[in-house]
């Protein structure tokens, strides 16, 4: 039977015991219902994955024994960032999780001319705390590591402002076709639209940036499709798939 892989917010340490944070406790007792005694795979997001035993299995304290490293999880030779326009309740949460899945490395959230959604406050904050789970269970399911990063969530025009690099623009309307991109080295950054997509200013102001405006194909792809179907033909051009 395959160990249950959890993420301990904390660094950890080979031959050392720890107590497991309320979520992680809540979710191997409640959820999958461990005992003492039960093996489970630790990772604190650097890249390294522990074997462990659960030494405790309380309703207020779980305890875990930590051994040994199993495995390290290599750099990304392609790091890939998503620049990602906010879109709806669980659209949002299907996007984060599938691309963690797919290999993205950090994820921007961005309000645009056609987000439907506002945030300010203690609700974006609670909304932000959500995502970091989503990228958390993500990254335990799919056997990930080193947890992406999900900065704290700006305006278009405000991430235009500081963006330098190589990046490319999901845009049905582009005459580029995502397959005749140029090898992106080291780091890729891709920006998508939410519902509606970007309007035409911001279409602009993204190719004076140096965001290249790309399409996947003939069809209109939703705003949780577009980008997940982009990552997995560039990590099958350039990145990890090939390994």
């Amino acid at each position: 039977m395959r160990s249950k892989r959890i993420f301990h917010p904390e660094t950890l340490a080979e031959n050392s015991r720890i107590t497991l944070d309320d979520t992680a406790g809540r979710h191997l007792i409640k959820a999958l219902r461990l005992k003492a005694g039960d093996e489970l795979v630790l990772f604190d997001g650097s890249g390294k994955d522990f074997s462990a035993t659960l030494v405790q299995a309380g309703k207020r304290t779980c305890i875990a024994e930590v051994y040994q490293v199993m495995r390290e999880e290599a750099e990304p030779g392609l790091r890939l960032v998503l620049a990602i326009g906010i879109s709806r309740g669980e659209r949002m949460d299907f996007s984060i999780q599938k691309a963690v899945e797919l290999g993205i490395n950090e994820i921007q959230p961005l309000f645009t001319e056609r987000s439907m959604v506002q945030l300010k406050g203690d609700r974006l904050q609670n909304r932000l705390t959500h995502w970091r789970g989503v990228i958390r269970h993500a990254c335990e399911q799919s056997g990930r590591s080193r947890v992406p990063g999900i900065s704290e969530p700006l305006s278009l025009a405000n991430w235009l402002d500081s963006f330098e690099g190589n990046g490319l623009m999901l845009d049905h309307r582009a005459e580029k076709p995502l397959v005749e991109l140029s090898a992106p080295g080291t780091e890729l950054t891709m920006l998508v639209g939410p519902e509606g997509g970007l309007s035409p200013t911001e279409r602009q102001l993204a190719e004076e940036k140096g965001l290249a405006g790309v399409r996947l194909g003939p069809r209109v792809l939703r705003t949780e499709t577009a980008p997940l179907a982009a990552l997995a033909v560039i990590q099958a051009t350039w990145g990890d798939f090939r390994s």
